[in-house]
């Protein structure tokens, strides 16, 4: 769910990952403006789609027209699209793929399914934990 997560996080522009080097700053940033581009289009898509209901496109122009990074729009759009996210990422596993391993007490919590079968919903356990302490508890496994 780890990784779920900082998919979520680097699609809401709120990944707290810089970079080991310069190569990584720079490839981060190129992400961050392929991203904003791409939430443009989403933008402006919306806008046209709701050219002809004042109240709807009203609504949408205060929500998301003032933030030109569209971070609320980033955050609609994860909120909306993470089902479907999560199908794409398992559909590509293998059937003996796992997706969580057993816990410290010995609990199995793992997803064994592809495409998203098998599970009632998305597996929310860490999305919206902050970052930093989803990597506190990966490091301390690794003691």
């Amino acid at each position: 769910a780890r990784s779920f997560a900082d998919i979520g996080d680097i699609v809401r522009g709120k990944d707290l990952f810089v970079g080991y080097n310069d190569t990584d700053k720079a490839h981060k940033v190129i992400l961050q403006q392929r991203l904003k581009k791409i939430f443009k289009e989403i933008y402006d898509n919306l806008m046209k789609d709701v050219t002809k209901d004042t109240k709807k496109m009203a609504e949408a122009k205060d929500r998301y027209g003032n933030d030109p990074n569209f971070f609320k729009l980033r955050e609609d759009w994860w909120t909306a699209n993470r089902e479907t996210v999560w199908k794409a990422i398992t559909c590509h596993a293998a059937h003996s793929d796992e997706y969580f391993r057993k816990s410290r007490d010995g609990v199995y919590l793992y997803f064994d399914g592809q495409c998203g079968r098998d599970l009632s919903s998305v597996p929310t356990n860490l999305d919206y934990v902050p970052q930093y302490l989803r990597w506190f508890e990966e490091w301390a496994e690794d003691l």
